[in-house]
């Protein structure tokens, strides 16, 4: 009688081992057949660790002045080509807007300015935690404006008022994914259609000011080229002269070629120019 329970316990403990044996061969199956798809799903994972640590949460390093919480922003802006080679500031300008928790309409990033950071890095840092976007930012802020946030209870200080310091950023890069890529949505838009979507007056001020910003300095960049180019261009040109010429003929926009500080953290990386 031993013997049989031995030998039937034997049994049933090896026919559980071919199954579970049956069930992994299964399961590495499976994996070497997904392999191609598992691993670029995991390239995918990685990048989205590596695009940034989470976005800064909490009061607790927030700045206050004059019973004003002080919040830092920018509006995100790039050229876009047109087909007739315009070098018309406000035909080719296209502005990045954001969606807004919980509303219908489209804002500018920004956000609180915490007390160990600069105003210029808030402002870069809140353009890639909510629109994924990194650049080159103008030192000079655009403006301060004062205002009430949607929720005096929870955004602004007791009396309910914010003052936010706007800045001109020119994206050079977009992310695939950021921190708040699951609360915002980001939308191109040209100029005229962003003045639509700028519900509250500071909003549509700053846009204003930043499109007399950039035409100021596209006017400024025209007559540096002219200036150049009467102080080296001869009276009389030969063909070769004529030529070489030709090729420094003025274009839309120049690259700039000083005052800029590198910005470098763990999260964000940031061009102020000065």
């Amino acid at each position: 009688m031993v013997g049989f329970l031995s030998l039937s316990f034997l049994s049933n403990g090896y026919q559980e081992f071919q199954e579970t044996l049956r069930n992994e061969l299964g399961v590495f199956s499976l994996l070497f057949q997904w392999k191609n798809s598992i691993g670029f799903d995991l390239i995918i994972a990685e990048k989205k660790m590596m695009s940034c640590s989470p976005a800064r949460t909490g009061r607790d390093r927030q700045r206050y002045e004059d019973q004003f919480r002080l919040v830092a922003g920018c509006i995100p802006y790039r050229f876009e080509k047109v087909d007739d080679n315009s070098c018309d500031i406000e035909k080719r300008l296209l502005v990045l807007m954001i969606s807004s928790p919980n509303r219908d309409d489209l804002v500018f990033p920004k956000g609180g300015w915490e007390d160990d950071e600069s105003v210029t890095e808030a402002a870069c840092r809140e353009a890639l935690e909510e629109a994924g976007v990194k650049g080159i930012l103008r030192e000079e802020p655009l403006g301060d404006w004062e205002f009430r946030s949607k929720s005096t209870q929870n955004s602004c200080s007791v009396g309910g008022g914010c003052r936010g310091y706007m800045f001109a950023l020119e994206v050079t890069e977009e992310l695939d994914y950021w921190p708040g890529q699951d609360t915002y949505l980001r939308k191109w838009l040209t100029k005229d259609d962003a003045f639509k979507f700028c519900r509250y007056d500071w909003m549509g001020k700053a846009l204003e000011r930043l499109i007399t910003v950039l035409s100021e300095g596209e006017t400024e960049e025209e007559e540096t080229r002219e200036d150049q180019a009467a102080e080296f261009s001869p009276s009389i040109l030969s063909v070769s002269d004529a030529r070489a010429h030709q090729k420094l003929s003025p274009v839309c926009f120049g690259t700039p070629s000083s005052g800029v500080q590198h910005l470098d953290d763990s999260c964000s990386k940031c061009i102020v120019l000065g």
